[in-house]
């Protein structure tokens, strides 16, 4: 018989091909910090996929996930309604990020993100340190998550790539500007969104020597570390994202070799898609 457990409570539409999903699962609402993430299996033929928890409470055992209807998995769960259960969701999984009063904390958060960055502003913020957060999406209709950054921010500053909300041009020209000024000393910046704008902040703050943590979150199967998909090179060693992660030193991360291995499977989604949309 199909628990309950994994029950859709809640739906919604955050953005263009966003959609926010509160779930039944009291067991890893339990346990779960920030910077954690489960896997799920939509069904028992289903693959297994990665997502990050952007919110949970464990009064009522519940969690909160944030996906982009990006894959043939994430294109089945956006097709999901209220009342339908999740075959499997496993976690929480990876390990907690380091949450210290340091002073100044710059987040960084990048298209869907910015769920991702949220729940960790929340906790620095929540030990006393100053939180700026830069927030950035290609255009005003893909922005989310305005009020509920914001309650967590000193300062929130947006950037669109087509100007069409705040600044004109990406977020990491935000994090420049800021750190040319020196107007206040940042002691830490996490940076959570695609690889190539982690990639531009690590390089962006390295001359600086700002501790710079990004949340990788490359292909991932098990979630255990068994399988080895999620390597990824970090400081010249072999790290699993899963296991030893997903947040690194972005300084000591390999962004050339992720990258190449985030396109490994690109032909083989893409058939994936192509089938499923065609029925």
């Amino acid at each position: 018989m199909q628990t309950k457990n994994f029950a859709i409570l809640e739906k919604r539409t955050l953005a263009s091909r966003i959609v926010l999903f509160r779930i039944k699962a009291p067991l890893i609402a339990r346990k779960c910090q920030p910077g954690q993430f489960v896997i799920l299996r939509l069904n028992e033929k289903g693959e297994r996929i990665p997502l990050t928890i952007s919110e949970y409470n464990r009064e009522e055992g519940t969690i909160t996930i944030v996906v982009q209807d990006a894959g043939r998995t994430t294109h089945e769960l956006s097709l999901m309604e209220e009342g339908e259960t999740i075959e499997d969701i496993l976690g929480p999984l990876g390990r907690p990020t380091d949450i210290k009063k340091v002073g100044t904390v710059v987040g960084v958060g990048g298209g869907v993100g910015v769920a991702l960055l949220y729940p960790e502003i929340k906790a620095y913020k929540e030990v006393g340190n100053r939180v700026i957060s830069l927030i950035g999406a290609q255009n005003k209709d893909l922005l989310f998550f305005q009020d509920k950054i914001e309650a967590v921010s000193d300062k929130v500053i947006y950037s669109t790539d087509d100007g069409s909300f705040g600044y004109h041009g990406f977020v990491t020209e935000l994090l420049k500007e800021i750190l040319e000024k020196g107007e206040e000393k940042i002691s830490e910046v996490i940076a959570i969104g695609p690889i190539p704008m982690m990639r531009v902040v690590a390089e962006i703050t390295r001359p600086y020597k700002v501790k710079t943590i990004v949340s990788l979150n490359p292909i991932m199967v098990d979630g255990t570390g068994m399988c080895g998909s999620c390597r990824v090179k970090v400081g010249g060693q072999t790290k699993f994202a899963c296991v030893d992660g997903p947040e690194f030193d972005a300084h000591l991360v390999d962004f050339d070799g992720l990258m190449k291995r985030q396109k490994r499977f690109l032909e083989e989604e893409k058939i994936s898609l192509q089938y499923q949309q065609r029925g």
